[in-house]
């Protein structure tokens, strides 16, 4: 059965809003991050009518990066009267906390999982002072197939209008809502390292390749290596990221 995208839109929007509504929330915080999926949720966000605050906040990020974040942002402002443009350079902060732990604890993908979690209290700085709450960004694929993402950071969120969407399917929402093509049709990538590798270089599979392995059933003697590599890449990332995915183990004690 095909997918209705305008209704699945409108769906997201009604459910954001009555989200926060029911809470007593004021205000709508995102992160935008010049990709795809930040620029399709905030834009959903924008549509709830609610205070939407928009929130660039760059660390030594690579320019093109920066640059796609301002051009959404700029949008978002033209068209809807309900945002708010935020641009805090964390740069500075980063490199004090840097230069405390480079010595003894020098890890780089450390330092690329702290700049994510900078941004997340910064979120919750600005959320907590308009009432309002942090809207995750991240998609199926990330959240709940490879655990792509940073654990407290970028997933550290209130609620997830798009965790149940594919990646093709945001970008089907994309189109619909209008998002800039210089936007959709760049590669992915979560920009935490300073120059532009995208996901694809870091996961050493694409988008529709792992949509495959999510959605892969059956007898693997008669896939082509690549395949067979694909899924070997997807139960890889889905088995040590499992911390990530699942809910956080509780001790229960026993009961007498």
């Amino acid at each position: 059965m095909a997918v209705d995208f305008n209704s699945l839109k409108n769906d997201i929007v009604s459910w954001i809003k009555n989200y926060a509504v029911t809470n007593n929330i004021e205000s709508l915080i995102i992160g935008v991050s010049g990709g795809i999926d930040s620029s399709v949720v905030s834009t959903l966000c924008a549509l709830t009518k609610l205070p939407t605050y928009v929130i660039l906040l760059p660390i030594h990020q690579e320019e093109k990066q920066l640059a796609l974040s301002e051009l959404h942002t700029e949008w978002l402002k033209s068209n809807f009267r309900n945002v708010t443009k935020i641009k805090l350079d964390l740069t500075e902060l980063f490199d004090v906390f840097n230069k405390i732990f480079i010595t003894s604890f020098n890890n780089e993908l450390a330092f690329a999982n702290s700049r994510s979690r900078f941004r997340m209290v910064s979120l919750y700085q600005i959320a907590t002072s308009r009432n309002g709450i942090v809207v995750g960004t991240g998609n199926k694929i990330e959240d709940f197939a490879i655990g792509f993402f940073t654990k407290y950071g970028d997933g550290g969120v209130d609620i997830s209008p798009i965790a149940d969407l594919l990646k093709s399917e945001v970008y089907q929402i994309a189109k619909i809502l209008g998002i800039k093509e210089e936007i959709i049709s760049i590669p992915p990538t979560d920009g935490l390292w300073g120059d532009s590798r995208s996901d694809e270089e870091q996961i050493g599979a694409s988008y529709d390749e792992l949509e495959w392995a999510l959605n892969f059933q059956g007898d693997t003697t008669h896939l082509t290596e690549r395949e067979k590599k694909v899924l070997s890449i997807y139960y890889s990332f889905n088995k040590r990221n499992r911390h990530k995915i699942m809910p956080i183990p509780v001790f229960k004690k026993t009961k007498n």
